[in-house]
């Protein structure tokens, strides 16, 4: 005859929901702070929350029992997860809030708070700093010339005095040849200092249609 499940306290059973809460809005705060690019999802955020909450909540409910846990991974086999995710960044924050959850459900207090400090860390860090970077330039700047190449020197002393480098990736005739269209790839020397570099761009005679795209803007779609 089996011998009965221990009964945990109530009181451990608070606690872990509550430190799986907390330490799980820990981690979505961490990730609100350092997301980067366009597809911003509040029900993402929540969800780290609610799934670090649902693991906590499954172990304590499995405990020591082989058959109530075989039971419970049948009944997930079941669902089907179709949500995708264009950033792997997002599945790794998933990853972290049920592993906090599970640490909670099988009251290891210790390695969840010190796991949800040291990945928080982690992400601050490589948030903030340029690991990972490959960036070469800063944004393209798209603009309308005389096809008499007349605006071309006031083009380059502007382009001298504000970038590091820039690199010409697309020329075209518009206007019926009139005029012909530039996009250029610029580095400048001052990233905050994009808002001058298009007024004197936009101050050249007969330029026309000036645009600056930032890199980080247009970094996902």
């Amino acid at each position: 005859m089996l011998a009965p499940d221990p009964v945990l306290p109530w009181q451990t059973i608070v606690v872990s929901v509550l430190l799986s809460f907390a330490l799980c809005v820990s981690i979505a705060w961490v990730y609100v702070r350092t997301h980067r690019g366009l597809s911003y999802s509040r029900s993402f955020v929540q969800a780290l929350v609610l799934g670090g909450m649902v693991a906590a909540i499954l172990m304590l409910a499995v405990g020591n029992n082989l058959a109530r846990g075989i039971g419970i991974l049948g009944t997930l086999a079941i669902i089907r997860f179709r949500s995708s995710m264009k950033d792997p960044r997002d599945m790794v924050f998933i990853f972290a809030s049920l592993a906090i959850g599970i640490a909670m459900g099988v009251r290891a207090f210790a390695t969840g708070i010190v796991g949800t400090l040291a990945f928080s860390g982690a992400a601050w860090v490589l948030s903030w700093s340029a690991f990972g970077s490959r960036r070469q330039f800063d944004g393209l700047v798209r603009f309308q010339l005389p096809a008499d190449g007349s605006g071309d020197g006031p083009v380059r002393d502007v382009m001298q005095r504000h970038c590091r480098n820039w690199v010409l990736v697309a020329l075209r005739e518009v206007s019926q040849g009139d005029d012909a269209e530039h996009n250029y790839h610029v580095k400048l020397t001052n990233p905050d200092l994009h808002v001058p570099f298009v007024r004197e761009l936009e101050a050249v005679p007969g330029i026309r249609g000036v645009s600056f795209f930032l890199q980080d803007a247009t970094e996902e779609v």
